[in-house]
Formats: C-alpha cells, sequence, structure tokens
C-alpha cells in the first residue's frame, strides 16, 4: 500500500481490532513500512496529544464481548451527567458492561429507561467499558425529506430534491440548524402542520452545495428512487425482534467458523471453516462448512419486515453510505455474525474429493458462535508468513485448512472453465470532508478468490437440493451471448489478431482461450472489456436456464440474505423443503414467484445504476481541479455522437464529442464500430490507445468532456476542409471504400 491512512483510518481499525493496537500492528494492518512508519509514529502521538488515543500497557481481551451494533437500555446517569446504559443482549458471565453514551449535538434527549439501538466501540480503563452512539431511539422513526433549504424572515422552506414531490417543507427559526440559503440539507418530520398548512420540518443534517461530495449519493438514492426510510412499523417489527435460540437447532458453536470480510464490511452474513475428510472413502478430500445468517427466522413471509424487503429487493452500496434491505437491527445485529455472538444460521456442510468436485452435502438450520471477524488483508498476509496477533492461534486449525481445501476446489475450477474476467474494481476513496481523496483499483487476493468459490459451492448445494426436493426456488440464471453479440466480438478479436471460434456451440472454454491469447498484450483490457459487453445480463426467475458465466447448469443465490431477497426466498424454500418450521416458504410465496423474480432483477439493475451514476459523479468532481490536464486511456466505446475513452489513472469513463475530432465529416460503421474521417481517413476504434485533454467535468452530471490530443502515438493530423457540415459525396463514398476494404481483409482472415 503506497498511501498513508488517514487518522479516521487508523482509529477504525483500532475500534474494530482492540487487540491489535500496537504501532507495529497498524503497520502491518496498513502495509506501512521502511521510512513510512516514521510518519505512523507522528500520526499516533498527535491521535494521542488530541485526546483521541491513550497508550496504555498491552492488555488482553475478554473473550465474552458485545456486538459492534447493540440495543441498549438506559440504566442511570453518571455524577458528571452523561448516560449509562446496559446491553439487553447479553451472553457472558456476571453483569452485562456499562456503556457510557457519547452525545452529538443532534441527538434527541434520552432519559432513564428509553431503549436505543447503538454502535459501540470497546474501551480500556475506564469505569465503563464501552462507548456508545445513538443510531437511533427505539419506537421513533420520524419521516425524513432531502431538499434544498431557502431561508425567510422567520425559519424558512425545504423545497425536496424528489421531481415527484412537490410538497415543501416549513422550518421554524429555532429548527434551521444554521443551514443558508441554497444549501442541501436533510430534515425530519417535527410536528403537526404550521402555519401555512405545510407540514414542519426540522433540519438534522447540513449537506452543503447541492453540487458537493456529500450530497452525491443522496441525490443518486432520490433519482433512482431507492427506499432508504423505514416505515414505522418495519422498525417496531424489527426492534422486537429477540435473539434466536438452540430449540430446533443443531448446536454449531464449537465449530470455528469464522468470517472474512472487507475491512469496512458493515455486515457479517457468510462464515466458514474446512478441514480433512476423515471419511477412507474420500482420501485427500476435505470437509467445507458454510453457515449464513437465519434471516428467515426473523422475517417472516407476510411480515412488515418481509414487505418492505420485497420491496427494496437487494442492499444499496455507495461509497459514504449503505442503504440496507433491513433495518439495522437485523442487519447489524441479530443477522450478522459477530464475533463471540451466538448466531442463528442455516449452514452446509459439503464434502469434496481430492479434485476438488463435490461428492455429497447436507443443510443444517443451527446456532453457531464465531471465534473471530477477520478482514482480507490481515487473512492473506497470515497466510504468507506474517500472521497478526488474531491470527496466530487460528493458523493451524482455521486458516491453513481453509486453502488446502480452496486449492483442490481450483482444481475443479480449472476443469470447470467459468469465465475468467480480468477486470479491475475501482475503489473511490473518501476524506474526512466527503471528497474523494483517491481512487485507488483494489487488489484481488487469494483470500477473496477462497470465499468466492466456497460461496458458489454452497450456492450451487442449494440449487441442487431443492431441485431433488421438487420446491419452487428463485434460480439465478445466466443466458449465453447473442449471436449478434458474438459477432461483434468476434470482429473486435480479429481486429486484434486473435480468432474467437465460430460454428460450434459457444463454451465458456472458448472465451478464456480468447482471454489468454490477450493477456500481456496492448489489446487485454479491450478484449476483456468487449466479452463484457457481449454477456447477457444475469437475472432471477423461477425456472432454471442455468449459469453460463459460472458454466453451471444450477445456480440459486443463497448466501446474503441480508442485503438480497432472492436467498431469503431460499432459506425459506430450505426450510420447507427440510421441515425445520412453519417459517419455510409460504403459499403467497410461491403463487408470486414469476413477479418477485422480476421485481428484484428491476432493484438490481436500479441499484447497479444508482452506485455507477455516484461514482461517475465523485470521479467528476475528483477530476474537476485538473481540466486542461492530459491523461492517458483506451477507445472504450464508439457511436455516431462520439468516442468514448476509459482514463488509464482512474478508470473514469469520458466522451470525445464528434465535433472535437476535427472539421471534416466522420463517418460512424455501426458494424465495424469504427469513426473514419473524410478528409484524412483517420479511423478511431475500440481499443486504441489515445491521449486525451480534460475539457470539462461536471460533477453534478458526472460527464467528462475530453479532447483527442493523440491516437496510437500519433498525433492527430488537422483536417483539409476547413468546415463543418456533411462532406461531398465523393468524400463519403471515399471513406465508405476504405471501410468495406477493411472488411473484406477481415473476412479473408476467417
Amino acid at each position: 500500500m503506497n498511501d498513508m491512512p488517514s487518522k479516521d483510518d487508523i482509529l477504525q481499525w483500532i475500534s474494530d481490532n482492540p487487540t491489535q493496537t500496537s504501532k507495529r500492528e497498524i503497520a502491518r494492518a496498513f502495509g506501512i513500512k521502511g521510512a513510512a512508519r516514521i510518519d505512523l509514529k507522528r500520526m499516533l502521538k498527535e491521535l494521542e496529544a488530541d485526546g483521541h488515543l491513550q497508550k496504555r500497557k498491552k492488555t488482553y481481551r475478554d473473550p465474552d464481548k458485545l456486538p459492534p451494533v447493540a440495543v441498549l437500555k438506559v440504566s442511570g446517569v453518571t455524577p458528571d451527567g452523561d448516560l449509562i446504559a446496559r446491553a439487553l443482549e447479553w451472553h457472558g458471565e456476571g453483569e452485562a458492561p456499562r456503556v457510557l453514551l457519547v452525545a452529538r449535538s443532534s441527538d434527541p434527549a434520552l432519559g432513564e429507561g428509553d431503549r436505543i439501538l447503538a454502535r459501540l466501540t470497546e474501551v480500556r480503563g475506564e469505569a465503563h467499558h464501552y462507548e456508545g452512539r445513538l443510531i437511533r431511539r427505539i419506537g421513533t422513526n420520524p419521516l425524513k425529506v432531502l431538499g434544498v433549504f431557502r431561508k425567510r424572515t422567520e425559519g424558512g422552506r425545504i423545497v425536496p430534491i424528489d421531481k415527484g414531490d412537490g410538497k415543501e417543507w416549513e422550518v421554524p427559526a429555532d429548527a434551521t440548524g444554521g443551514a443558508k440559503d441554497g444549501e442541501l440539507v436533510e430534515a425530519e418530520q417535527a410536528g403537526p402542520k404550521g402555519r401555512m398548512g405545510l407540514p414542519r420540518a426540522r433540519i438534522v443534517q447540513r449537506l452543503g452545495d447541492p453540487t458537493a461530495p456529500r450530497a452525491v449519493s443522496l441525490i443518486a438514492i432520490h433519482q433512482h428512487g431507492i427506499p432508504d426510510d423505514f416505515p414505522d412499523d418495519v422498525i417496531a417489527e424489527a426492534d422486537r425482534m429477540k435473539p434466536a435460540g438452540l430449540s430446533g437447532r443443531e448446536d454449531l458453536r464449537d465449530l470455528p467458523l469464522i468470517t472474512i470480510d472487507p475491512a469496512d464490511a458493515r455486515d457479517h452474513d457468510d462464515a466458514c471453516w474446512a478441514h480433512s475428510d476423515d471419511d477412507p472413502k474420500n482420501e485427500g478430500g476435505h470437509v467445507i462448512w458454510v453457515a449464513i445468517a437465519d434471516v428467515a427466522h426473523y422475517v417472516t413471509s407476510g411480515s412488515a419486515l418481509d414487505r418492505e424487503a420485497r420491496k427494496r429487493g437487494n442492499s444499496s452500496y455507495f461509497p459514504d453510505r449503505v442503504v440496507p434491505m433491513l433495518p439495522d437491527r437485523l442487519s447489524g445485529d441479530l443477522c450478522s455474525l459477530h464475533e463471540g455472538v451466538p448466531r442463528a444460521c442455516i449452514a452446509v456442510r459439503m464434502q469434496v474429493n481430492a479434485q476438488g468436485d463435490k461428492i455429497g452435502h447436507r443443510f443444517v438450520r443451527g446456532l453457531m458462535k464465531s471465534p473471530a471477524s477477520l478482514n482480507y488483508r490481515e487473512v492473506q498476509t497470515a497466510m504468507d508468513g506474517a500472521p497478526n496477533d488474531k491470527c496466530a492461534p487460528l493458523m493451524e486449525e482455521v486458516i491453513r485448512p481453509l486453502y488446502a481445501a480452496h486449492d483442490a476446489l481450483k482444481a475443479a475450477r480449472r476443469n470447470r472453465q467459468p469465465l475468467e474476467l480480468e477486470l479491475p474494481e475501482r475503489k473511490v476513496v473518501l476524506g474526512d470532508d466527503g471528497a474523494v481523496e483517491s481512487v485507488n483499483f483494489t487488489d484481488r487476493l487469494e483470500a477473496h478468490k477462497l470465499i468466492e468459490e466456497f460461496m458458489v459451492l454452497a450456492n450451487v448445494a442449494a440449487a441442487e437440493t431443492l431441485i431433488a426436493r421438487k420446491s419452487p426456488l428463485l434460480f439465478r440464471v445466466h443466458e449465453e451471448p447473442s449471436p449478434e453479440k458474438l459477432d461483434t466480438l468476434r470482429d473486435v478479436a480479429e481486429a486484434a489478431g486473435l480468432v474467437l471460434a465460430k460454428g460450434q456451440v459457444l463454451k465458456t472454454s472458448h472465451l478464456n482461450a480468447l482471454l489468454r491469447g490477450a493477456q500481456g498484450t496492448d489489446h487485454a483490457e479491450q478484449i476483456n472489456m468487449s466479452t463484457l459487453r457481449a454477456m447477457t445480463q444475469a437475472y432471477y426467475a423461477p425456472s432454471n436456464f442455468g449459469h453460463f458465466g459460472l458454466a453451471l447448469q444450477a445456480y440459486a443465490h443463497f448466501t446474503s440474505p441480508i442485503r438480497r431477497y432472492a436467498d431469503l426466498i431460499v432459506h425459506r424454500a430450505l426450510i420447507s423443503a427440510h421441515g425445520w418450521g412453519d417459517d419455510g416458504l409460504s403459499k403467497e410465496d410461491q403463487d408470486r414467484l414469476d413477479g418477485t423474480a422480476a421485481h428484484i432483477s428491476d432493484t438490481e439493475r436500479r441499484s447497479m445504476m444508482a452506485e455507477r451514476d455516484t461514482t461517475d459523479r465523485y470521479l467528476a468532481a475528483y477530476l474537476s481541479e485538473r481540466v486542461g490536464d492530459e491523461f492517458t486511456g483506451r477507445i472504450s466505446g464508439v457511436a455516431k455522437f462520439g468516442a468514448f475513452v476509459r482514463l488509464d489513472e482512474t478508470g473514469a469513463d469520458g466522451l470525445i464529442p464528434v465535433r472535437s475530432l476535427g472539421h471534416e465529416y466522420f463517418h460512424f460503421d455501426r458494424e465495424a464500430g469504427t469513426l473514419m474521417g473524410s478528409d484524412t481517413g483517420i479511423q478511431v476504434g475500440l481499443g486504441q490507445r489515445v491521449t486525451v485533454r480534460l475539457a470539462e467535468a461536471a460533477p453534478v452530471t458526472g460527464g467528462l468532456a475530453l479532447d483527442l490530443v493523440s491516437l496510437d502515438g500519433k498525433a492527430m493530423p488537422k483536417s483539409g476542409t476547413g468546415r463543418r457540415g456533411r462532406p461531398a459525396k465523393r468524400q463519403l463514398t471515399k471513406a465508405k471504400r476504405k471501410s468495406d476494404k477493411t472488411k473484406r481483409k477481415v473476412r479473408r482472415r476467417r
């Protein structure tokens, strides 16, 4: 890692990993080496001087602790006037830990006996064991509005940004929160109608300029109609939930099922463990356990929680926030497989042979207790030979066996030949002020691949079990590419000197051969992107049409019921198929499977568009201060109105308008995917390397306008016509002849 972490990153790490707080452990967590350790030492001293950290002697963590999010009851007041609370759910020995509530100016007044949902941070050396920050008071769920504040003589009005909401809100003078005219604000309903007959609101957060970074995701959420407030009855239902007990479940608490997630994960819905199979008939084989949060126990068919979860379809993830499918009480607490806390789960025990083929599996409904919540980086670092204090005790029993099982699965994957696209994932990193600090391409570690392969295997097991038991379910379907898209991909491949076989049934192995042929060449990114564009979009359906990309005959989503409604349906189907209880798949669920499949496929696409728009806006804001700078990139798309370029540095997409290519006429060839100059004969097509100049960056829309400086290393020639408009007929004919000649060459090469 080249960049130093921010102070907030360090504080978050210490909060999430209270047993790994030495300078050496922090340096290892963030990949800080050499001279950079001096900067880390300086930052730690500054945090200590500011009162954020207190240096203590080495201590050991009590194995019994509270989860990161918990329901508390305010139990009293300290002599200093601070509130003390205790957790309603406590599984440790002795009295429940004391929690000091750290209030913010925007928090409502609390009193003894109030029940709240709070985010907890463990502390040491104090009279209390945790510090808690209010998420919300249980039983209150005021209506929220996002809009632009218009200041008046006394108070003001809020004009919602949602186009479908023409209703303004009145803000009393004492409820403006200091908001200025024209600022984007978040407000909540604060009482009955005011003097003008308008509903009253209290501003709870000032977001500043509507074009500023903090507003970006909120605007996308509202523009795409993603529900971001839970109705009162949904919140009330979630708040009434109690932790599931052992009754009717298999006791899995002795199994070392660990969670492995991103360092900034907000929930933990899957855990795993593996060990060598002691069955003499399966020499060299492995047993893999995958345990998933039992969301169906809490979200039953037809309930208020179920209706809202189906409406949302899935959680939506943005650089600065998450819009969850389920309320915090479930997604961040009861359904999150926190370390050291008993949690209800549905688990699958899978046997694989030495070649990685699954030879058997069984599902159980159980109660688990994870010994550790780990992140991808620390697990990979441990396997690479530098385990931290948290991973070291788990190496022999847990981590090494996981990798051994994964080695077997890799052999089966090579035989199966799923599509092996290489598309680096962008991660937008925000600073304390909500502005983009950097745009990184995330590393794909072996630990990522391990969890991904385990989840795929568990999803296959779920589909196979439900098919065998003739149970209704929702499949994850990915159909093969259309002939038209394959023809376009062949043209791109042949222009790059590569071949995609024709005249046979297409398999992922054929596409993988094409991708391998492009690997390490200047055409690698172009071929990967073109292959992705050739694919159909995956969707949900009650009928099985297979999964082309994964090269699987049957596939169902089972492993993420906290954030996907499809997985919740599969969980209910498994409950009904095994006779585990009356909270399985209802008749209503079965009757509307077609409608549910279509709806959640739509909500998934909606979230993807909102997330993409948000990233585009953040990138445009990030690049807005570099207008006039030159960047390298590659042509990623061609249209009649111009060419799209993906910039190397950030992965941002910008447009070179056809008007900026020159004063000649550019002929668009849809089949070849090119723009050809009628005077110069210059051809702009997919995959070409370019240098561009940033002409405009519009954070409001997320658009980038570019000027073409050079094409494949050559400066752009000047047009000889000196005029704009449609060329003479002979010029267009000349351009078309050249295009036809190019096509004939391609055909001969076939």
